[in-house]
């Protein structure tokens, strides 16, 4: 049997002394790569901290296994307690000195998540949760909002992550559509923060797909104990190996964005196959990679 309080309580003090690493480096010279695309960077201050959180857990909790999104070469979750890393959620907005990047930390037992660490040392949030024990800010209380309707809702996609040109083209009508829909909508850049942003109360909803397990696993589990729900986009349960995220205040507001995608979707897949039947290209056909290579950028 896993003591998750005793977990959450030897786990927290070192996410936020890792905090003081970001710190060191936000306004600092940085020295990053690109990985699979332009936008997608790594910085040596998220390989310190991902190394030294590891390092540090492994201390306490030896036993355990660890997927850490700069670290890990195996990203199978078991049911083996884990601990699922992202150490700084946000390297392009931390390169740009946008400061709404992170330290996410989550902790899964039967694969189920029972912990979720998100901390933005720029900002001094951090968000908490243990599952059962509700959602917290900086040490207070924190809930989803009641909304119910989305033409009252205030939420967020990541408008940048269309890897090719039929997800371009997907992604676009999806903005789009939640764009006529709903009150208003947001692209934060940091996939854990927005998610903490759902859970306090200050977006009704966000969805995404493309990301990976440490992208979102500490605030799913963030969301949950405010009283939020989570989907995987299509509808289906909520798998946090799956890439595809949907979230919402309410079950009506998560609802009727399930189905507003649906209905979005099926309309560019209409359109693309109008498009190839008359011998037209689908999309942009440039796809946006890069080589990997290191570059050393004025902050």
């Amino acid at each position: 049997m896993v003591d998750v309080s005793k977990c959450f309580d030897a786990v927290l003090p070192l996410v936020k002394s890792a905090g003081e690493i970001v710190l060191e480096g936000f306004d600092s010279i940085k020295h990053y790569q690109t990985k699979a695309t332009s936008w997608d960077l790594v910085t040596e201050y998220d390989k310190r901290v991902e190394i030294t959180l590891i390092s540090q857990i492994q201390k306490h909790f030896p036993t355990h296994k660890f997927i850490g999104e700069e670290t890990s070469n195996d990203e199978v979750l078991t049911n083996d307690p884990t601990w699922i890393i992202d150490p700084i959620d946000g390297t392009l907005n931390y390169v740009h000195r946008f400061p709404h990047s992170c330290i996410s930390v989550a902790f899964a037992v039967d694969k189920e998540l029972v912990i979720g660490i998100v901390y933005n040392p720029m900002m001094d949030q951090l968000f908490t949760a243990q599952k059962g024990k509700g959602a917290f800010l900086n040490g207070k209380p924190i809930s989803t909002t009641k909304t119910k309707e989305l033409s009252q809702s205030l939420i967020a996609l990541e408008i940048s992550l269309a890897k090719g040109p039929e997800q371009d083209i997907e992604l676009f009508k999806r903005t789009e559509a939640c764009i006529k829909a709903a009150r208003g909508v947001r692209s934060i850049g940091s996939a854990e923060l927005t998610l903490c942003y759902v859970a306090m109360g200050a977006l009704d909803a966000y969805t995404v797909d493309f990301l990976y397990c440490w992208d979102v696993a500490a605030g799913v589990c963030i969301i949950r104990e405010a009283g939020g729900v989570a989907y995987e986009t299509s509808g289906k349960k909520f798998d946090v190996m799956t890439r595809r995220v949907l979230t919402a205040a309410t079950e009506e507001i998560a609802q009727e964005l399930i189905a507003l995608i649906k209905k979005s979707d099926a309309n560019c897949n209409a359109d693309n196959i109008r498009a190839l039947a008359n011998g037209k290209p689908i999309g942009n056909k440039t796809n946006g990679t890069h080589q990997n290579g290191t570059q050393t950028v004025q902050v």
